[in-house]
């Protein structure tokens, strides 16, 4: 059996393999749309993981335990759940497999993102709710593959899947690890306006370096609001930024912006519109308003993720 796909062998009807995130990657490029390099480690993989290590039973137990309606059942098999999946072996053909694709990227840091498999539909977009580990190495690229597997079962995870009556319905994970982008800057865009609901007009989210800082809550970033017919920049409202998330020897650092870049905008104008036509490209490609996380880099722009 094949764990891994390239993003150019998947596409969005590979959700079930791929998760919305994996398949969403896949169908981006098919489009010409510029993507970080990578692969998914597809659901079967966690699925031969559980099987190899034989605690699906275990796993089972666990969860038929759960007490919604009490946080100290939640958080106990949590731990249970995700310590089941943190001591398993990851079967040898399978890193085996993983460890040969890392190595075709030639590159030293992934971003290794979860993908679930019931993710990114118009219905249940999972959205913030599975983990991604940044600046993934060699050393730690399984170890971090097993975190997002067993971020199935996180308390809000967990939350989630019962909010959503998902807690009797199978839903599994793939796991994208792609190349790390040293965003110069990064954020989101809304292709439809968030606030007005008016579909004529896009709003971009813009922070300097990566964009865990934007997505923590951190700081509030530059927000543009782009006429999308005329490409025309209808409002900018620039916002002070005096720290940043980078990556330094020690993995994920806070630093300080350069005191020269604080108040400047994060985007030019010719660069709004250059990210707001691949925007356009995406909404139009899906036929429904997106949600777009993007990054900058050496003045390149990269889609990082996209869902309805």
């Amino acid at each position: 059996m094949k764990f891994i796909k390239d993003f150019k062998e998947i596409d969005k009807k590979d959700i079930q393999i791929a998760g919305g995130k994996g398949a969403n990657l896949g169908e981006l490029i098919k489009i010409g749309i510029p993507v970080p390099d990578g692969f998914i480690i597809l659901a079967g993989a966690f699925e031969g993981f559980l099987e190899e290590n034989d605690i699906n039973v275990e796993i089972k137990k666990s969860w038929n335990r759960i007490n919604i309606k009490d946080i100290e059942s939640v958080e106990e098999n949590s731990e249970i759940l995700r310590d089941l999946i943190s001591k398993a072996k990851m079967p040898k053909k399978i890193e085996e497999e993983i460890l040969k694709e890392f190595g075709k990227l030639r590159i030293k840091y992934v971003a290794v993102r979860s993908s679930a498999t019931a993710e990114d539909s118009k219905i249940d977009s999972w959205a913030g709710e599975l983990e991604t580990y940044l600046n993934t190495t060699k050393e730690n690229l399984i170890e971090n593959i097993k975190k997002c597997w067993s971020s199935l079962y996180t308390p809000r995870a967990i939350f989630y899947r019962f909010q959503r009556k998902l807690n009797h319905t199978p839903v599994s994970v793939a796991v994208v690890v792609q190349k790390m982008v040293q965003s110069d800057a990064s954020g989101v865009c809304f292709t439809v306006h968030p606030v007005t609901k008016d579909k004529n007009q896009m709003v971009i989210e813009a922070a300097w370096g990566l964009g865990e800082i934007l997505v923590s809550g951190q700081i509030t970033p530059d927000t543009y609001v782009i006429e999308k017919d005329t490409l025309n920049i209808l409002d900018k409202n620039i916002n002070s930024q005096e720290k940043m998330i980078v990556r330094s020897k020690k993995g994920i650092e806070t630093i300080f912006v350069p005191k020269s870049k604080r108040e400047k905008p994060k985007l030019s104008a010719k660069l709004i519109k250059e990210l707001a036509k691949l925007c356009i490209k995406i909404e139009d490609h899906y036929k429904y308003p997106q949600d777009i996380e993007w990054a900058l880099e050496n003045r390149k722009f990269y889609i990082l993720q996209t869902r309805p």
